[in-house]
């Protein structure tokens, strides 16, 4: 069985699944929703972000409740909410603010990712998944704050790509980690059910 560091990991499986869900709604309606409106578009991320903080900010609540990890938690809460903050109060009708904002937050989010898919497990098909999806997020946000020949609108769509990826990857790990937790439980029971075991046997003899 792989071993997950709960120190580097701390959502719970239905965060990731929660997160990833969100990600791919709104990086579909930011990739093929077909807004004209700059200041509009930028509302709907605000949204996102402000979502995804809150998703983060409940899973920490939770982890913290169940005496597991929450730093992580509280760090990625952090970055969505100052992101939806600076694009809110900062960034507003500066486009290139909004780029940099935007190209940012998807680069820290790609390297935690990264941080992530070697810290956290040893599992190989975890690891490659972070991986992937984190440097998708390096390479993304360097892609945006480096092609400035480009429309806002073109922006949001590099950026509703990224949200779609990091979307289906989030909801793919959070059930490869469901059924990791399934199978983590039931080796633990055998392993129980056969120490009993071989306890009562030691006692016979």
């Amino acid at each position: 069985m792989a071993k997950i560091n709960r120190r580097f990991i701390d959502k719970h499986w239905l965060t990731f699944v929660l997160r990833g869900g969100l990600a791919t709604a709104f990086g579909f309606l930011a990739l093929f929703g077909g807004w004209a409106n700059v200041n509009f578009v930028i509302s709907v991320i605000v949204v996102y972000l402000l979502a995804m903080g809150v998703i983060d900010a409940i899973g920490a609540l939770y982890s913290s409740l169940k005496k597991r990890g929450w730093i992580t938690s509280v760090i990625d809460a952090l970055i969505d909410v100052v992101a939806a903050v600076c694009l809110l109060f900062f960034a507003q009708g500066n486009i290139v603010a909004c780029v940099i904002t935007l190209a940012v937050y998807t680069s820290i989010s790609g390297i935690i990712d990264v941080f992530h898919g070697f810290l956290s497990t040893v599992d190989p098909t975890d690891r490659f998944i972070r991986i992937l999806a984190g440097v998708i997020g390096v390479v993304t946000g360097f892609v945006i704050l480096n092609a400035g020949g480009f429309e806002m609108m073109t922006f949001v769509r590099f950026f509703g790509a990224y949200l779609l990826i990091v979307g289906v990857t989030s909801m793919v790990y959070g059930v490869h980690n469901r059924s990791q937790e399934a199978e983590d439980r039931a080796a633990r029971s055998v392993a129980q059910r056969a120490a009993k075991k071989t306890k009562k046997t030691t006692k016979k003899k």
